[in-house]
């Protein structure tokens, strides 16, 4: 006769497993922004980094998920157990962290397979470990014998609880008060506690009774068949959509609405809450009540689409990311619903991993170089009515024709869109009433009329079809996309200025006509940052009239091309861009003339300028302009202490260092001030306020770094500049320590002021 497991054991066994599956998960998800963060200084701040480190993590979290799947087929319970604890005790010996030696500056061609070398090789044991615990611990729980082990699924809950901390610690808890070391330390210390913690879980596993631990199954699941393979593909489906939605909408949110610094934080934070709340034993949020709900996020996607977002920003902020959520539960509550026994646990699990990594490389890597502009949300919006389940379809006689009605409609709705005559003219004009009709239209196709999800996906991609035929935005003319993010040009109503915008932040403009609306002929005068008498146009005049002669300048950021009509005949300008596609953009006389006018045979210098400076010859350049933090999401490389070393060895004898940081939702000036100290140069800051923020005419925030008072001529006795200290309770950013959330706070404390 078998012995039952004591009350106490099973108290034991729980609390174990709960806590071992927690610190995986919390180990796992602060590992990725803790190397990636080792990594960027060497290969320069570029998204690719970003782009390619998601895609590894998500590989090998695949490949974990399998290994646990094919090493819990052993019968033998001893094997796991012993394979599992030597592979996590052969990857201990690979800490702390490091990047691998060998791997030095990345190659001109294949950098993405390089960089994925250098994770695997440098990280690629641990995380790989790391990747199979949830699937493998719960798979013993289900053998330990605990009452619960018949249905598991809820320590995934605990798994995506730790991630959720993670995510939320590192920016907030970590980063700010943590070097990259002491953390590494840290996690590595974590590592050895899961290592612990996974060893007693072994062993309350092996102590089980056999047979309580083999067949520790419900009885109607021992003799279940294997899920098919239509379900297992559906289980793809269903992880793929939100894995990438997730992707997208974060997307959309920092490119259309605001790109604020780690604003990325929240639709992630969401996606994991769904976790935690679907794999609950008893949902907070009923299935059914996120299915119900589910046709009204869709519908509010629509409309949030059609009108914009620019309209109210909270409001619009808000909207997108509780959409997101509602249908984000919905897919993962199919998840939750169709899961099948306790005994192809693993195989489920594979299924999740492979559908995230696919929503994840279409979203990450594929989408940005087939799409001009985030065509992926609408396009995964329209999928997510596809994971809604069959519908049991009773319609009225009548809706046989549906399918020739929807054709009339479509056609009827988007040929006007080929003309300009009254029809495409009234669309155009009331595209927010027609695109929210037919967002109504699927809205009481899914709920009222139970419509087969089909049909219903084809009512939706019509709504987003008219979006995109009708666009909101007045005066935008293209949409230029790479793999740093989307950027628009814009013509104002009456064509007199052409606008580079990146989301709600306007990086240049250039005006095309005068007040009279009459062609602006001659040299294009430098307007937004960089006018004449602005911080960075005065900077420019002083060191020009100290120096007495050309100038030999360095610009770091193109952006429309402004600065080229900064320069003035005899002087030598280079420019460092990272994208090429801004290059090919500035370069483009319909859009903008700044270098066709001042600087036609400019040759800019393509490439992360944390690495293409860097291989400047030293003690050259007269004034070095680092143009890089306009944008709302800044390069954090570019504005550390090793960062102004490297500024400071390519000066000339009495050059200076000019960085413009005029941010909305950062205070950069402090940092830049404490890099340039820590580097024995003198700053004075130059914060212009005076509300001339019309005509495309900003104030800016500049700060200007040199080795002696003398170097940067009359903007020392400027009263417009101030001299500034270092502050003695900030700490230094340096490429093992930065603040990016203090920066956050410290602004919006001067706002309030």
């Amino acid at each position: 006769m078998i012995s039952e497991p004591s009350a106490s054991r099973n108290r034991l066994v729980l609390a174990v497993y709960t806590a071992a599956i927690f610190v995986s998960a919390l180990l796992l998800f602060s590992v990725q922004p803790l190397f990636t963060k080792m990594v960027l200084p060497r290969l320069g701040g570029s998204p690719a980094v970003w782009s390619v480190a998601m895609v590894f993590f998500q590989s090998l979290l695949l490949g974990g998920y399998a290994y646990a799947h094919f090493l819990m087929q052993v019968r033998n319970r001893t094997i796991p157990v012993a394979v599992h604890l030597a592979l996590l005790a052969v990857a201990m010996l690979t800490m702390p962290l490091s990047i691998a030696s060998g791997w030095g500056d990345p190659p001109n061609s294949g950098y993405a397979l390089w960089l994925l070398g250098l994770f695997a090789v440098s990280i690629g044991l641990p995380f790989f470990a790391l990747a199979a615990n949830n699937p493998l611990l719960q798979a013993w729980f289900v053998r330990t014998g605990h009452p619960n082990g018949p249905d598991p699924y809820f320590l995934y809950a605990s798994s995506n609880v730790g991630s959720f901390l993670a995510l939320l610690s590192y920016p907030v808890l970590l980063e700010p008060i943590f070097t990259l070391r002491m953390q590494n330390l840290i996690w590595t210390g974590g590592y050895g506690f899961l290592i612990v913690l996974i060893a007693i879980c072994g062993v309350l596993l092996l102590r089980s009774p056999v047979r309580a631990a083999e067949l520790n199954l419900a009885p109607d699941d021992r003799d279940v068949p294997a899920p098919s393979w239509i379900l297992r593909a559906r289980w793809i489906f269903l992880a793929a959509v939100p894995s990438g939605l997730l992707i997208a909408v974060t997307a959309h949110i920092s490119t259309d609405v605001a790109a604020a610094p780690l604003l990325w934080v929240l639709p992630l934070s969401l996606y994991l809450l769904t976790w935690v709340l679907v794999f609950q034993s008893r949902p907070l949020l009923p299935h059914k009540f996120m299915l119900m709900l589910q046709p009204l996020a869709i519908m509010g996607v629509i409309l949030l689409l059609a009108i914009g977002g620019e309209q109210n920003l909270l409001l619009t902020l808000g909207g997108h990311q509780l959409c997101f959520f509602i249908i984000a539960m919905a897919c993962h509550g199919e998840l939750a619903r169709t899961r099948p026994a306790a005994k192809y646990l693993t195989g489920f699990y594979v299924a999740l991993s492979f559908g995230g990594m696919i929503g994840g490389l279409f979203t990450g890597l594929i989408a940005p170089f087939t799409f001009s502009w985030v065509a992926e949300y609408p396009i995964l919006v329209a999928l997510a009515v596809l994971c809604r389940p069959p519908a049991d379809e009773r319609w009225p006689q009548w809706t046989r024709w549906f399918w020739p009605l929807l054709a009339i409609a479509a056609v009827a709705l988007i040929a006007p869109s080929y003309s300009s005559g009254k029809i495409f003219t009234w669309l155009d004009t009331n595209r927010v009433y027609v695109v929210g009709a037919v967002a109504v239209l699927s809205m009481i196709l899914a709920i009222l009329l139970k419509a087969d999800r089909w049909k219903l996906a084809a009512v939706v991609t019509l709504a987003l079809v008219l979006i995109r035929m009708y666009p909101s935005d007045e005066g935008r003319v293209e949409t230029v996309r790479s793999f740093f993010g989307v950027h628009k040009i814009v013509v104002t109503p009456n064509g007199q200025y052409h606008v580079l915008m990146h989301g709600t932040t306007i990086h240049g403009a250039e005006k095309f006509k005068n007040d009279d609306g009459t062609p602006v002929t001659g040299q294009p005068e430098p307007i937004t940052y960089y006018y004449r008498d602005g911080g960075i146009g005065q900077a420019i005049t002083a060191i020009r009239e100290r120096k007495g002669a050309p100038l030999r300048v360095a610009v770091i950021g193109l952006g429309s091309g402004t600065l080229a009509c900064a320069s003035q005949p005899g002087e030598e300008w280079k420019f460092f861009e990272i994208d090429q596609t801004m290059v090919d953009t500035a370069r483009d006389p319909k859009y903008f003339t700044y270098i066709q006018v001042c600087e036609p045979n400019m040759q800019p210098v393509i490439g992360d300028a944390r690495l293409t400076f860097a291989r400047e010859p030293n003690g050259v350049y007269d004034l070095i302009i680092v143009d890089a933090y306009s944008s709302d999401a800044i390069p954090v490389h570019l504005a550390t202490e090793e960062a102004m070393e490297i500024y400071k060895s390519k000066l000339a004898p009495q050059g200076a260092v000019v960085m413009h940081v005029s941010n909305r939702h950062l205070e950069l000036s402090s940092v830049v001030v404490g890099i340039a100290d820590a580097n024995d140069l003198k700053s004075w800051v130059y914060s212009e306020d005076s509300g001339r923020d019309s005509e495309y005419i900003f104030s800016t925030s500049v700060v200007v770094s040199a080795r002696e008072e003398t170097d940067v001529g009359k903007l020392a006795s400027s009263e417009q500049w101030a001299l500034t200290e270092a502050r003695k309770n900030q700490r230094v950013w340096t490429d093992d320590y930065s603040n990016v959330l203090g920066a956050v706070w410290r602004r919006f404390r001067k706002g309030e002021e």
